[in-house]
């Protein structure tokens, strides 16, 4: 049995779901933490909080599907006098 590589296991996860992917870029590597809108023979594409990221599949070092992201708190209450 083999593990599957992080493209195998974007492509499983399909569009729509949450991932996290580490790629390669000038002097190390960074990661993109999104929505995937897309994936084709070429790369994937993660819609993040600061914008779309495309992403080719011959810089990805590793991506796997995560879990919906937790909802945001509400803004604290100032604790009561006591």
């Amino acid at each position: 049995m083999t593990t599957p590589s992080p493209e195998e296991r974007l492509r499983a996860a399909g569009t729509g779901q949450r991932a996290v992917v580490r790629y390669r870029i000038d002097g190390g590597l960074t990661d993109a933490l999104g929505t995937i809108t897309a994936l084709d023979d070429a790369g994937c594409t993660l819609a993040t909080r600061t914008g779309e990221v495309r992403i080719p599949w011959d810089l990805v070092t590793a991506g796997k599907a995560v879990p919906p992201a937790p909802e945001r708190r509400g803004p604290r209450l100032p604790e009561p006098p006591g």
